[in-house]
């Protein structure tokens, strides 16, 4: 595994992400939409950290923040 310090950063990134939904799951007014969008952005992170693990430096310069 190239990308050690990448997929850590988007694991956290995840977890926070997961952290917020369980929050936001305490409050009535949490909508269906908005869980959609926040487990969308958490799978993004696991799905990101999964598919660049073995990508060489030079391939990250063709990635966006």
């Amino acid at each position: 595994m190239i990308q050690r310090h990448i997929v850590l950063m988007n694991i956290q990134d995840a977890r926070e992400q997961l952290e917020a939904i369980e929050e936001s799951l305490l409050d009535p007014d949490y909508e269906e939409g908005e869980l959609q969008i926040d487990l969308a952005h958490a799978y993004h992170h696991l799905n990101y950290a999964w598919n660049i693990r073995n990508e060489p430096d030079a391939a990250l310069e063709h990635h966006s923040d």
